[in-house]
C-alpha cells in the first residue's frame, strides 16, 4: 500500500501556496475554492487545508523531502528566508550510506525536513 496524499493544516492559503510553490519549488497541481491547494511531491500529493474544527487545528506530520545535495538545498532555502532549526547533519550511519537531515517549519509551523542518503565511498 502506498501513501497517495498527505494533508497539512494552514491558516492563510495564499501565504501557504507562495511558500510551497515559490520557496520550496513544489509543483502546484490546482486550488479548489474556497481554501484548498494541492501540490505534487514525487508520487505523493500534498493537500493544504484550513482546519475543519478545533481538533484539527495543530501542526501536521513531519514532511521529509528527499534531496540529492542537502547542503546546497539548505543554502538555497535559507537564502529564500527559510529559518532552519539546525544545520544539515548526519543522523544515522548505515552500511552503505549516511543519512543526513536538517529541520525547518512552514509559515503555519508544520514541521518539515530535508533528507539525503549519502552513499559511502568504497575504499580503493
Amino acid at each position: 500500500m502506498d501513501i497517495a496524499q498527505v494533508t497539512n493544516v494552514v491558516h492563510d492559503i495564499d501565504r501557504a501556496v507562495k511558500f510551497h510553490r515559490d520557496v520550496l519549488g513544489l509543483p502546484l497541481l490546482f486550488q479548489a475554492p474556497p481554501s484548498l491547494a494541492f501540490f505534487q511531491c514525487g508520487s505523493v500529493r500534498l493537500m493544504l487545508s484550513p482546519p475543519e474544527n478545533a481538533e484539527q487545528d495543530h501542526p501536521g506530520s513531519f514532511l521529509y523531502f528527499r534531496v540529492n545535495d542537502i547542503e546546497s538545498v539548505h543554502r538555497t532555502l535559507a537564502g529564500k528566508g527559510v529559518k532552519f532549526v539546525d544545520a544539515p547533519h548526519r543522523v544515522h550511519a548505515a552500511a552503505d550510506y549516511d543519512l543526513w537531515m536538517t529541520f525547518f517549519h512552514d509559515p503555519d509551523h508544520n514541521p518539515m525536513a530535508l533528507m539525503e542518503e549519502k552513499p559511502k565511498r568504497k575504499a580503493s
